[in-house]
């Protein structure tokens, strides 16, 4: 049997692109090889490379398709409620989502907000910020100081947004979290259906306990 290939390495610049390609945001892509990028899909070079500065924003609408979470993972979730529920906190299915995506000024970084609705009660609204800084080139903020450093991997046409460690940072302090201390390994895979329409895949897998969540959506940009 065949095994997927991943490419991954450290932040380093991309190669410099040919001066008749577009220019736009090119912070995602200066994660990447010239190659490694190359590799991606046009749609998801394109959709990782809209230029959303001043009061530009992006509204992708979807579905999520399906949740899996063990018990464990189910109190996992639960548990992050007080740093603002990054994960998702029920099984629901087949329920409108909606993510926007606007510029961090303060920062330098995205705001990314993620709305999923519920078969009861209020939908959950996740709030996170992207920065292009650390070790990586890339870190996610999710609230109450916590936060992780991303490394970005092509594998199958699809991006991948892979945990390389979790942090608490208060105020210029900042503190790298143990692995025992770890939920376990975060994976969000982009990955292109067709030139409008994408699936974003969400994972988290315990060394322990094995996969604790799954979540897929199917999204496609807003016309707004």
């Amino acid at each position: 049997m065949l095994k997927s290939k991943a490419i991954a390495h450290d932040f380093q610049p991309a190669a410099k692109p040919p001066a008749s390609e577009e220019l736009g945001d090119l912070r995602f892509r200066a994660l990447l090889t010239w190659e490694h990028w190359q590799a991606l899909p046009l749609a998801v070079r394109k959709r990782f490379s809209k230029r959303l500065a001043g009061l530009e924003s992006v509204v992708y609408k979807g579905e999520v398709i399906h949740t899996q979470m063990t018990m464990l993972g189910w109190w996992l979730a639960q548990a992050t409620r007080i740093i603002g529920a990054p994960l998702p906190l029920s099984r629901d299915e087949h329920v409108p989502a909606v993510v926007t995506v606007t510029e961090d000024s303060a920062t330098g970084g995205q705001f990314w907000s993620r709305h999923y609705n519920r078969h009861t009660g209020f939908p959950q609204v996740i709030h996170s910020s992207k920065r292009f800084i650390g070790p990586t080139g890339l870190e996610e903020y999710v609230g109450g100081g916590i936060g992780m450093a991303l490394r970005i991997e092509v594998q199958d046409g699809a991006l991948l947004f892979k945990s390389a460690h979790y942090f608490l940072a208060l105020g210029k302090y900042r503190l790298t979290l143990p692995a025992w201390l770890a939920p376990g390994a975060l994976t969000v895979t982009h990955r292109a259906i067709d030139d409008e329409s994408f699936e974003f895949i969400l994972d988290v897998v315990h060394p322990v306990f094995g996969k604790l969540i799954h979540q897929s959506a199917v999204f496609k940009e807003a016309t707004i």
